[in-house]
């Protein structure tokens, strides 16, 4: 019986024993797992996030690497590294030295304690310039000051004017002054007339009324865009600009032309009046 009662207490301890170890086993389990899928679902999006912040920062440096090397190859010191084994060189007053060999170029600037810039070195020989420190110094304030001078090109703006065909003279000139100050400060003006309901006009009036407007700023502003009829034939429309240097230039010389051929008929007839009276 004590034998027996033995080996039941054996068994119950070993079922017990097996139990608990199945317990914590499932709990380690369960907590692996838990820790596992949290983690992985949390990091994956950090290789993206890291990705984007480098590409970002590699292109911040690109452009910061672009400015400082076109702002260096505008007006530098280029120092004794000559690529060119043939330069021209002219001194510090200007003078054309004729071609010089790199070495001599090296040893006269360190005779005379001076520096070497590029000038124009798409030339054949490429032409640099013997400056001082402060001949340097004065140059590249005179350049920054011409760069702030100059206006920065921005995106063109276009101003909106619609009115009808049955406006008055008055009104009309009002607005081609207004046009003629936007074409000015360098905007576009589209011009909408709409065609008048109660009077019957020509077909062709709502055009003569652009080309009018056009007519009073010679030499100021010419068509981005020709009149065209919109809405079924129920309105026109054309777009103004200011001219070009180029098309101001062409302007200048056909009015100079125009003077001029006034003035030479003009003299003309005088010469033909003062024969008769003679």
């Amino acid at each position: 019986m004590a034998a027996l009662l033995l080996k039941r207490l054996t068994l119950q301890t070993i079922k017990t024993e097996n139990t608990c170890i199945r317990r914590r086993l499932g709990k380690y389990v369960v907590q692996k797992t838990a820790l596992a899928e949290p983690s992985h679902i949390a990091s994956a999006p950090r290789p993206s996030c890291l990705i984007h912040a480098e590409a970002f920062s590699t292109e911040d440096t690109q452009d910061k690497r672009e400015k400082k090397k076109k702002n260096e190859t505008a007006f530098r010191n280029v120092g004794r590294k000559i690529n060119e084994r043939i330069i021209q060189v002219l001194d510090e007053k200007g003078n054309d030295l004729g071609p010089m060999h790199r070495a001599n170029v090296i040893r006269l600037m360190a005779k005379q304690d001076l520096r070497l810039v590029p000038r124009d070195p798409s030339a054949q020989p490429p032409q640099y310039q013997l400056m001082t420190g402060t001949q340097i110094y004065q140059e590249r304030l005179r350049l920054r000051g011409m760069e702030r001078a100059e206006p920065k090109p921005g995106p063109t703006l276009t101003k909106e004017l619609t009115f009808s065909s049955n406006i008055g003279q008055h009104d009309l000139d009002t607005k081609s002054k207004q046009i003629q100050q936007w074409i000015e400060k360098k905007y576009k003006v589209q011009i909408t007339i709409k065609k008048g309901k109660t009077t019957e006009e020509p077909e062709n009036k709502m055009e003569e009324i652009c080309n009018q407007i056009l007519q009073t700023m010679p030499g100021i502003a010419t068509f981005s865009s020709r009149p065209q009829p919109i809405r079924g034939g129920k309105a026109v429309m054309c777009v103004l600009r200011s001219l070009s240097q180029k098309e101001e230039n062409a302007c200048r010389s056909a009015l100079g032309t125009q003077r001029g051929d006034a003035l030479n008929r003009g003299n003309g007839n005088d010469g033909a009046s003062n024969a008769l009276h003679q």
